[in-house]
């Protein structure tokens, strides 16, 4: 099957604007790799130092008699998709034994939840949580001990600060091992249901409690297809996971066998053999386009707008909003899953998953199949299904059909024609909209302005009415130099409220919306931000805005505004509390959302 003309045009784009980046980055990459085996330059005490703790495993590393295995791990017990880890380097440990290697916990990285800091103080630490992840595993591979590395991450800001970590260290060979979702427990559309009856008052904390334990009930990803579960389909699109790997619940038989599975393959990809596979090889153009078209066909979260720019700059891959705009105008969407649909990713997982998605868009032309990945050349790998025989991981033919046509379609017959991620341009800035699980009706909505510069001011209008009307709600001054850019998922039940009274409701931000927000249109990362003296920063209550899906527009429709000052507000009581007094570097050098919210 021919390449999509789109798919092929961007893809060129993309290679053609990064040509002297990803030439430098693929350079520094090339000297690390000729330079050997990194501790065969360490001195006798350097060594000793680094295996002094090694136990039964000290002597192999001191006589370099196998590869060497990092292990970079975010686990914490707090958070249901990291406490699984707990087990892993055990298990890594006696893989990498058996295969005449060794294993070491290189260091930890942070791992904040999202879920616990919602609404919270502590969520404009998040964003900039991704780039100290990124550092601290740095950190851990400087000791220059290690041959080949996995990295053990799910979460929102953690998987894409480990792979900016990995691109960093991009003459190093990685697999990335996933935990897995934990078991379904109440449908998100009853929790759903719940929150926005709590947020009506009509259903007292104590019933609200006692919903969400019942969908948060164990060890796993929470089972929506928030950021979380959209960084494991990347990890597959992208070549960086085992094929199959990334929805198998944790703590069974299987996923300890892929874990064990991809501990052997991390050590077999290194330099020490014949198949050596380094990331920077594995992250090329290609491989962040067929990234994207997942996104597209999944309608993953939009988080990854910001993720994606900051991991490809780190590989020497510049990426803009309009390729995945362009990507989404090419790429239907496939796969309905909450907040895009009522099932979770265990039920997409039974339906065919990712076997199943990246079979159907390989044929259809939407995929680059020549890809190098951690298993080998070519994107056909994935399409296959991890089985278990004899305690051994073996593949079979994945799902060419989809088991359930509410779940999983066809590019030939789609949810939706296009992936469901618009950028937005126009007056006010540039910005995203997700689509995917907005009514078409309300793709274009032009209505007065109310302001905000903060969550807890809309919350209060909407108790005491001021918000009941068609309304265009803005609230800014939450961009990444303002307060780190928190996401705004609180506000999701109470916007929804509004619309379900029939009224037409936007929300437009220089903030960020959750990745299991969908149903309210909202024009997020409105870039530049009002901190910056952004048009945001410029707007006042009754101005008529409009947010179109449709062109691709977000304007104010008074261009008088545009020649105001931009308010200036008092935003010192961002810096402190909660660890924010620690991250007033970050808010000073962070870069605009449209290039990827980075401090590095």
């Amino acid at each position: 099957m021919a390449l999509n003309d789109t798919i092929l045009r961007v893809t060129e784009r993309i290679e053609s604007r990064s040509a002297t980046l990803r030439a430098d980055y693929m350079a520094r990459c090339e000297r690390a790799a000729e330079a050997g085996v990194r501790r065969a330059h360490l001195t006798c005490g350097n060594q000793a130092h680094a295996f002094a703790a090694s136990g039964e495993d000290q002597a192999p590393l001191v006589e370099g008699t196998g590869g060497n295995l990092g292990i970079v791990t975010s686990y914490n017990d707090m958070l249901s998709a990291h406490q699984p880890f707990e087990r892993f380097p055990d298990l890594i440990r006696k893989a990498a034994r058996t295969a005449c290697g060794t294993a070491q916990v290189a260091g930890g990285v942070p791992a904040m939840c999202d879920g616990v800091t919602q609404g919270q103080p502590g969520m404009e630490l998040s964003l900039f949580s991704r780039d100290l992840i990124a550092m601290s595993a740095g950190v851990a591979l400087s000791h220059n001990v290690f041959d080949s590395v996995v990295y053990l991450g799910v979460c929102d800001k953690i998987i894409p600060g480990l792979v900016i970590a990995a691109a960093t260290f991009g003459h190093l060979p990685a697999v990335f091992l996933p935990a897995g979702p934990m078991t379904s427990g109440l449908p998100n559309d009853e929790k759903a249901r719940v929150r926005q009856e709590f947020a009506e008052g009509k259903l007292s904390r104590k019933e609200l409690m006692a919903a969400e334990i019942a969908s948060y009930h164990g060890p796993g990803t929470c089972t929506f297809y928030g950021t979380a579960n959209t960084n494991q389909m990347l990890m597959e699109f992208m070549g960086l996971h085992l094929p199959g790997a990334s929805f198998i619940n944790p703590n069974t038989p299987l996923r300890d066998a892929l874990t064990i599975e991809g501990t052997k393959r991390a050590l077999a990809i290194s330099n020490l053999g014949n198949e050596y596979t380094p990331v920077s090889e594995i992250l090329n153009a290609k491989s962040f386009v067929n990234g994207i078209v997942g996104l597209n066909a999944t309608g993953g979260s939009t988080n990854l707008l910001i993720h994606l720019l900051a991991m490809g700059r780190a590989a020497g891959i510049v990426l803009d909003w309009e390729d995945i705009s362009d990507i989404s105008d090419a790429v239907p969407l496939i796969a309905r899953v909450y907040p895009n649909g009522l099932a979770d990713v265990n039920h997409f997982h039974a339906a065919g998953g990712l076997g199943y998605m990246i079979g159907e868009l390989l044929s259809t032309g939407m995929l680059h199949p020549d890809t190098k990945t951690v298993v080998g050349e070519g994107l056909e790998a994935y399409t296959k299904e991890p089985k278990l025989r004899d305690g051994e991981v073996v593949y079979e033919g994945g799902a060419r059909v989809s088991e359930n046509d509410k779940i999983l379609k066809t590019v030939a017959d789609p949810f939706q024609k296009t992936g469901g991620i618009k950028r937005l341009k126009g007056n006010l800035g540039n910005a995203v909209m997700k689509t995917s699980a907005v009514d078409a009706a309300r793709h274009i909505i032009e209505a007065p302005a109310k302001v905000f510069h903060d969550q807890e001011a809309v919350k209060t209008a909407f108790k005491d009415g001021s918000l009941n009307g068609d309304t265009v709600v803005v609230v800014r001054f939450q961009g990444p130099k303002a307060n780190g850019m928190p996401e705004l998922h609180s506000l999701s039940p109470l916007l929804g409220i509004l619309q379900g009274r029939g009224y037409k409701i936007a929300l437009v931000t220089d903030g960020r919306m959750s990745g299991a927000s969908g149903k309210v249109p909202s024009a997020i990362h409105v870039s530049p931000e009002a901190v910056d003296g952004g048009v945001i920063a410029k707007l006042q209550d009754g101005d008529i805005v409009r947010v179109d899906a449709v062109a691709g527009t977000l304007d104010v429709l008074d261009e008088a505004v545009l020649a105001r000052e931009a308010v200036v507000v008092d935003l010192s009581a961002n810096s402190h509390g909660t660890g924010r007094e620690m991250f007033e570097v970050f808010r000073k050098f962070v870069g605009s959302a449209e290039t990827g919210a980075s401090v590095i």
